[in-house]
C-alpha cells in the first residue's frame, strides 16, 4: 500500500465516523418531530369539542344579552313614563298642594300663637302694658 492509498483510507474512514456522528442526532431529531405530529394531529382532533362548546356559550351569551336589552328598553321606557307622570303631578297638583299646605302652616301657626296669648295675657304679645286688674 501506498501512502496515497492510506491517506484515502483514512479520509474515508473519517468521513464514515462523520456520518455515524451526524446520523444518531438526525434520527433523535426524526422522533422528535414523529412525537410533535401525534401531539399536532392529538390537539386537532380535541379542538371540535372545545370549538362546540365555545359557539353554544357565545350562543346563551347573546340570547342573555338580548333580553338584557329588552329589559334596558323597558326599564326606559317606564323612567320616561314616571317623569311625565310626576311632571303632570307637579303641573296639576304641585301649584295647589303648595298653597294648601302653605294656607294650612299659616293657619296652624296663626291658632298657636292665638291659643299662647290666650294662656299668657300678660305676656310679651300682650297689648296692655300693666297687665290685668
Amino acid at each position: 500500500m501506498t501512502p496515497t492509498q492510506i491517506a484515502a483510507l483514512i479520509v474515508a474512514g473519517a468521513f464514515v465516523l462523520l456520518v455515524v456522528l451526524l446520523a444518531i442526532p438526525l434520527v433523535k431529531l426524526g422522533r422528535t418531530l414523529d412525537e410533535a405530529t401525534v401531539a399536532i394531529r392529538k390537539a386537532h382532533e380535541n379542538t371540535d369539542p372545545i370549538f362546540t362548546g365555545a359557539n353554544s356559550t357565545l350562543t346563551h351569551v347573546n340570547t342573555q344579552l338580548e333580553r338584557v336589552d329588552g329589559i334596558t328598553a323597558n326599564a326606559k321606557t317606564v323612567s320616561g313614563n314616571v317623569s311625565a307622570l310626576s311632571s303632570l303631578f307637579t303641573a296639576t297638583l304641585g301649584g295647589p298642594l303648595v298653597k294648601t299646605a302653605a294656607f294650612s302652616y299659616g293657619v296652624s301657626k296663626a291658632l298657636r300663637a292665638r291659643r299662647k296669648r290666650k294662656e299668657e295675657p300678660w305676656g310679651k304679645h300682650s297689648r296692655r302694658k300693666g297687665g290685668r286688674k
